[in-house]
C-alpha cells in the first residue's frame, strides 16, 4: 500500500512539474502575464463592529526614522501587512499608492508594514511598482506586531478611524483605489 501510495506522489509532482510548465509556456507563446492569469483583486472590506483601539504600531521607515501610530490619532490610517515575495501583496501595492494621492490632502495615511525583509529588498521592489509609492514604509524584520495585530497571512490591512479604532479589516488583496473602497475612507474623514 505504501508503495503505491509512494508511486502516487511521485505521479502528482511530474503531473504538477508538467502543468506548470505547461502553463509557463502557454504564457510566453500568447503573450499572457502571469498577473493577468490570476483573479482580480477584490474590494471587499469586513466592516469590524465595535473595534477595538488599534495596537501600538512603532516602527523604522526607509530613513530610518521612527513612526509611531499614536502620532496619527485624528487622521484615518491604512496600515498593510505584506512581503515582497507575497503575489498579492506585489498586486495591491500600485493601488494603495493612487489611494494615497487621491486622499493624502485629506488627512489620511498609509503605513505598509514590511514583514521580515531588509531595506534593500523593499527598496529594490519599489521601483518596480507603478506608480511607486511615497506612503510610510515600515519595517518590522522580526515580524513581532503581527502577533499584536492578530495577522495570520499577507497581505492583511485595517482602517484605523480617526478616534484610532479599528473600523475595517482586509485579508488579502485588494484594489484599494476602488471606488468603494475611496468612499469608505473618505467617510471615515467625516
Amino acid at each position: 500500500m505504501s508503495r503505491n501510495l509512494s508511486e502516487y506522489n511521485v505521479q502528482s509532482k511530474k503531473i504538477t512539474c508538467l502543468l506548470t510548465l505547461y502553463i509557463a509556456a502557454t504564457s510566453i507563446v500568447t503573450g499572457v502575464s502571469n498577473a493577468e492569469q490570476l483573479p482580480p483583486l477584490t474590494h471587499k472590506l469586513t466592516v469590524i463592529d465595535g473595534g477595538g483601539q488599534a495596537p501600538k504600531l512603532e516602527l523604522h521607515n526607509l530613513d530610518e526614522d521612527i513612526i509611531n501610530i499614536k502620532d496619527l490619532k485624528g487622521k484615518v490610517v491604512v496600515v498593510n501587512f505584506w512581503a515582497t515575495w507575497c503575489p498579492p501583496c506585489r498586486r495591491e501595492m500600485g493601488s494603495l499608492e493612487r489611494l494615497y494621492q487621491s486622499t493624502k490632502h485629506k488627512g489620511i495615511e498609509i503605513l505598509a508594514v514590511n514583514i521580515g525583509e531588509d531595506i534593500d529588498t523593499v527598496f529594490s521592489f519599489m521601483g518596480s511598482v507603478d506608480p511607486s509609492p511615497s506612503f510610510h514604509m515600515l519595517f518590522d524584520p522580526e515580524g513581532s506586531s503581527m502577533e499584536d495585530w492578530k495577522v495570520r497571512g499577507l497581505p492583511t490591512t485595517y482602517i484605523i478611524d480617526t478616534n484610532g479604532k479599528i473600523a475595517y479589516r482586509a485579508v488579502g488583496g485588494r484594489e484599494f483605489d476602488h471606488p468603494d473602497i475611496l468612499n469608505i475612507v473618505l467617510n471615515l474623514t467625516k
